[in-house]
């Protein structure tokens, strides 16, 4: 079982809440959030206006993307709050389904994956323990 959590993105006056999967894999040096293109343009994103294009590594091989840096705000639906909320950049890929959290932005979240075969996860310094979200697709 994987881990994923509910967030409520903010870009410009747009907002898209979604489902996001915590991806350790997904190795960044900022916080990023990768969203389909789908997720994307739900936000006004329209890859390539505005985006740097680059190649990212991805178990599947180099793949081509578009980085907004900087370009979104996120928090985490926590029961009945919301996290803090983290400045992210928005990373955009025209061939992943899923919205996926990078090392970075979990870590800024202060996302703390209790128990990924159970799908537990909570946020750090608190003791409450949460249930994974369902899987949510952008097609």
């Amino acid at each position: 079982m994987a881990v994923r959590v509910k967030l409520l993105i903010k870009c410009g006056d747009r907002e898209l809440i979604t489902t996001a999967l915590i991806n350790s894999g997904f190795e960044t040096d900022t916080p990023q959030l990768l969203l389909p293109i789908t997720a994307a343009g739900r936000l006004g994103l329209s890859p390539p206006l505005g985006g740097m294009e680059e190649t990212y590594d991805t178990a599947g091989g180099p793949a081509k993307v578009w980085v907004y840096p900087e370009k979104a705000n996120v928090k985490v639906f926590v029961g009945d709050s919301f996290s803090r909320e983290i400045k992210t950049d928005i990373v955009v890929s025209p061939i992943e389904d899923e919205v996926l959290i990078s090392d970075k932005l979990a870590g800024e979240l202060e996302l703390v994956v209790e128990d990924f075969g159970k799908g537990l996860w909570r946020i750090r310094g608190k003791k409450e323990i949460y249930l994974t979200e369902k899987r949510q697709l952008w097609k």
